[in-house]
């Protein structure tokens, strides 16, 4: 390692860990640090990028469909345009404007990166909604709140997937939702709710009805956007037969599995015997199939299921079986 990518790495990232102020540092110290480095720096590409195809995203969804035709959505963006459509102040100033509370709770309650990131995105939304000029693409009501809530959702779930949000009304429900004990969803709610109120009361009720179905497909569009493609679910199984299951999901479903130690409760008198409990994560796909092979070993076996909003690590994605 030469003495350029030393000076780096010692000022970047092992000073900053170093209390004492020792800069001996050995050659296993270097290269954990040149590896954290990379992570650090992939991984700041990636949030860049994820946050500028999000902008672009969002700023067509703004401008393509729901700035021509009156619509407004829900949280901050959605009051930004209940207020640009009132005033005729122009939107690109307003989320500013109306973001800057909730930029300031972003920075209170989840830290000063994530604050950073934010400000950055929103801005940049803000400018690409000044400067660049996307097409009308229709008119027709239906395919706007469609369309719209879709490119405006997609853009702020590319957003979080970077580390950042382009509209803070999460984080205020973040912020509630601990002070007053309810769910964030709850509070999301409630906050829409109040919107739509007033977009009904200052607009119309068709237009608020209207914006109302494009940030449910906002809502969907965004969650799609995060979770992926595939969601997967977490499978508890609880058999006698736990070797022969253990088996068939490593060569027959192809996925990996955990095996716990536990013991079986049951009967008036609480008899109890030694088990092995296996869990594993597949596709909603394969989830049939799954059942179906545990039903050819066990019909008895005691099988839990509960939905995993994502994963990492371990043996995730489907390897490939002999004789396929």
């Amino acid at each position: 390692m030469n003495s350029f990518w030393t000076r780096i790495i010692t000022r970047t990232v092992l000073h900053a860990k170093n209390d004492d102020g020792d800069t001996d540092y050995s050659r296993y110290e270097l290269a954990k640090g040149y590896r954290e480095l990379k992570i650090n720096f992939l991984r700041l590409v990636r949030d860049i990028f994820f946050m500028l195809t999000g902008i672009l995203s969002a700023a067509f969804g703004l401008e393509g469909f729901l700035l021509p035709n009156d619509f407004i959505d829900g949280g901050a963006t959605g009051i930004s345009l209940l207020i640009s459509e009132l005033s005729n102040v122009p939107l690109y100033i307003l989320l500013i404007v109306v973001n800057i509370p909730f930029v300031y709770l972003g920075y209170k309650v989840l830290g000063k990166n994530f604050a950073v990131k934010t400000a950055a995105a929103i801005t940049g939304l803000a400018i690409t909604v000044a400067s660049v000029h996307f097409p009308e693409v229709t008119h027709d009501k239906l395919l706007v709140s469609i369309f719209g809530g879709f490119f405006l959702g997609a853009g702020i779930g590319l957003s979080v997937r970077g580390g950042a949000v382009i509209d803070g009304t999460e984080v205020l429900a973040i912020f509630l939702s601990k002070k007053l004990g309810t769910t964030i969803g709850d509070i999301i709610i409630m906050f829409n709710i109040v919107i739509f109120s007033a977009a009904a009361y200052l607009l119309s009720i068709e237009t608020a009805l209207y914006s109302m179905i494009t940030y449910l497909v906002a809502s969907k569009a965004l969650d799609f956007v995060i979770e992926g493609i595939e969601e997967y679910t977490g499978v508890t199984i609880v058999s006698p037969h736990s070797e022969e299951i253990r088996m068939m999901i490593m060569e027959k479903i192809g996925r990996g599995l955990t095996v716990y130690k536990g013991k079986r409760g049951f009967g008036s008198h609480g008899e109890r015997n030694d088990i092995d409990i296996i869990y594993t994560v597949v596709t909603r796909l394969e989830l049939n199939k799954l059942n179906t092979e545990i039903e050819k070993i066990d019909p008895h076996a005691f099988v839990v299921m509960n939905s995993v909003k994502d994963t990492r690590g371990g043996m995730i994605k489907k390897r490939a079986l002999k004789g396929h």
